[in-house]
């Protein structure tokens, strides 16, 4: 399909007005509109030809796609530019074919469905009006600091013209997309209609336009209320101050992106000089374009659009069944999160536990996650109703023979869970799926209880489950690949980010994730102290948290568990620390009982540490006198050890991209660093050897830091 049949010009006839030139991008070779370079110079094209052609009366920018406005600039040419020079000829182009629509001598108008992303944010910014869908698809926003660069094609210039300073850093320095109730409430479009009529009503913007007299518009934010007009105005620097305290909490300042865009408004706010202000951000886009930060981000972005594009089974042509109702069992924290992402998606959802008091709490924990949205104005009265009433449950099995999969998720017990299992089997249709949520128990051995094992799987979300987005589907030996790829397909359904493991001692995540808490354990009993450890993890690697807060997350019980039973499965490799064995016995379980590595208040949020803890633990006070890289390394280096075992001796996972997918989503491991073996592959994995080497002989840890035969072996992951 030709770029001219991918963009074209629709001459429409309207009442009222005369001639109407409707561009209309429909990108056949895609699923989404995107600004290449060649869409882009058959852009300039068709508004050269509207400019030229005197009978043309108003311009219309709208897209064929059912769920796609634009969705930004095309990612496979930013990945591949690699120079300066490369970024300012694509920028300067962008810039000056948006300044061609901002400077037509006809309004244009830009009638939205769907993603309005990035570059497609940027377009309409130039059009003079906007009237968008108020589908649930159409959300608009420049994400570009996502992908560690900036708004270039006049981003950082229009929006906060157009909706004012404050509304459009919020949205400009964390990448936000935001809905059309809130677009239209913050100005940034002026109109809102059902799907169904924005065509017609597009052409009504048109007509209403024009009984005013057709003008151009440069529409400039007036802010409301006396501390606004303050804050717009004389007092911007407190709001531009205040934007870089909250921007460098949020990022520790390892995303320079949104830094640089705040240093871009800041020079450009309210300048009447266009050119010097593009000028500015175009060289600023330059700057944070060819970054390592900005490439791994871009990496990130890979890896979730390669969960689009997959069925679970690679290589296999399998269709998964739709999944219309799912039952949980067990009404615990996580089946309680399970029931909210799945019925949030429109899924109906069966909860089974035998205990009342326990599915009113799982009712409790959906009801509240959605009246926030309400009160939010997020949800209205009705969709709020409407997902409530999606959620049932009871103590027996009534209903489960029209569930279409029922996720497991009670005790961490094998003997409880087989039985359950086989006797939940008995009240289903033979083809229904059971998957099971556990984090540590063997899939294969679990599905002995199933009398099809075929029909049985691990689908292992995270706590909490509607924050955390990876879902680990374990395959057993006896799962068949349509399981695997219905398990696939729901999870992303349910909005989550599938990776397909194989079964084996803490599947992926949890298997790379306990050498690093170990190992942690390992330097507080050498003396270093449990907040100087968190904040180098947090502050200089980037993590979300430090082991200690994530083991107080988890639970100090189940951790301690959990190495158990990977001292069991791996031998002498897995060693725990004294301090740990006394922390088995001082009662402490974390967050949940409040008594952990820190205080928590009522409400569940973290404190300061403990002090108690050290003498609880039978440790002296610490002298901190390991320095920061040493901390990170044998932490980050050990989970780099695991996982060369993981891919390349037990094929856990396929690939490296599953591996780096898996720990963002699942442990918030630094997007910036593009993943576990993106990282190793930068630093290079004969320097982690070498550490390793010196680490594990310095220690007396040969056997629990020593390079495994894998990584030795390895010149690089991503080979």
């Amino acid at each position: 399909m030709s770029v001219n049949e991918s963009l074209k010009i629709i001459p429409l006839q309207v009442e009222g007005v005369g001639l109407v030139a409707q561009i209309v991008f429909d990108m056949k070779d895609s699923s989404a509109n995107k600004l290449s370079t060649p869409i882009m110079l058959r852009l300039r094209e068709l508004l050269q030809e509207v400019d030229r052609n005197t009978n043309y009366k108003a311009v219309i920018i709208n897209s064929k796609k059912p769920k796609i406005f634009i969705a930004g600039a095309d990612i496979d040419e930013i990945r591949s530019m690699t120079s300066p020079d490369q970024f300012r000829e694509a920028v300067g182009q962008g810039q000056s074919i948006f300044n061609m629509i901002e400077d037509l001598k006809i309004p244009v108008f830009a009638s939205i469905h769907g993603a309005c992303a990035g570059g497609g944010c940027e377009l309409i910014l130039a059009c003079d009006y906007r009237i968008a869908s108020d589908d649930s698809a159409t959300r608009i926003g420049l994400p570009e600091t996502q992908l560690g660069i900036l708004p270039g094609f006049g981003g950082c210039v229009r929006l906060p013209r157009l909706v004012g300073l404050q509304a459009a850093l919020d949205i400009i320095l964390a990448g936000k997309l935001v809905n059309a109730k809130k677009a239209q409430k913050m100005g940034l479009i002026d109109r809102m209609v059902h799907v169904n009529l924005l065509s017609d009503q597009t052409i009504k913007f048109v007509q209403d336009v024009f009984k005013e007299g057709p003008h151009k518009r440069r529409q400039t934010f007036k802010p409301k209320g006396f501390v606004n007009v303050l804050l717009e105005g004389p007092l911007k620097t407190v709001v531009f101050s205040q934007a870089r305290k909250q921007t460098l909490k949020a990022t520790s300042g390892h995303y320079p992106s949104p830094l640089k865009a705040l240093q871009v408004i800041q020079k450009t706010f309210k300048s009447s000089n266009r050119e010097r202000s593009l000028e500015i951000e175009k060289n600023a886009f330059c700057e944070v374009a060819v970054t390592d930060i900005s490439k791994n981000l871009i990496h990130v972005y890979d890896l979730t659009e390669m969960v689009k594009k997959q069925n679970g089974v690679p290589g296999v042509q399998v269709t998964a069944k739709e999944i219309k109702a799912l039952g949980i069992l067990g009404a615990g924290t996580m089946g309680g999160g399970v029931a909210y992402v799945a019925a949030d998606k429109g899924i109906r959802v069966r909860i089974k536990d035998l205990n009342p008091e326990a599915l009113g709490k799982a009712f409790k924990h959906a009801h509240d996650l959605w009246f926030k949205l309400m009160k939010k104005r997020v949800l209205d009265k009705f969709q709020f109703s409407q997902k409530i009433n999606l959620i049932s449950g009871g103590t027996d099995y009534a209903d489960f023979k029209n569930l279409d999969i029922v996720i497991e998720a009670i005790v961490e017990d094998m003997g409880i869970k087989q039985k359950v299992i086989a006797e939940t089997a008995a009240h289903m249709r033979p083809d229904a799926i059971i998957a099971t949520n556990t984090s540590s128990l063997s899939v294969t051995e679990m599905s002995k209880g199933h009398p099809r094992p075929e029909y049985f799987a691990g689908m292992h979300f995270f706590n909490p489950v509607h924050k955390m987005p990876l879902v680990e589907v374990i395959r057993g030996e006896k799962t068949s690949d349509e399981t695997i790829s219905t398990i696939y397909e729901l999870s992303k359904k349910m909005g989550k980010m599938p990776v397909v493991v194989k079964d084996g001692p803490g599947f992926l995540v949890n298997r790379l994730l306990l050498p690093y808490m170990a190992e942690a354990a390992f330097l507080l009993q050498e003396g270093m102290s449990i907040e100087v450890v968190d904040q180098a993890y947090v502050k200089e690697f980037g993590m979300p948290m430090g082991p200690f807060a994530l083991m107080d997350e988890v639970g100090l019980d189940v951790c301690i568990k959990v190495l158990k039973i990977f001292k069991k499965a791996f031998g002498d490799r897995v060693e725990l620390a004294p301090c740990m064995e006394a922390l088995e016995k001082s009662g402490r379980l974390g967050k949940k009982n409040k008594k952990g590595f820190y205080h928590y208040d009522e409400k569940d949020y973290r404190g300061e540490v403990d002090q108690s803890i050290y003498q609880a633990l039978n440790l002296t006070t610490p002298t901190n006198l390991i320095s920061n890289q040493e901390c990170i390394e044998r932490g980050v280096f050990a989970m780099i050890n695991e996982c060369a075992r993981a891919l390349k001796d037990d094929q856990i996972v396929a690939t490296p991209n599953e591996v780096d997918l898996a720990m963002i989503m699942g442990t918030g491991f630094p997007p910036f660093r593009g993943g576990l073996t993106k990282y190793a592959d930068k630093v290079t994995i004969s320097y982690v050897v070498q550490q390793l080497e010196k680490y594990s002989s310095q220690k007396n840890a040969s056997k629990r830091l020593a390079p495994a035969p894998a990584l030795k072996n390895l010149k690089a992951f991503y080979i």
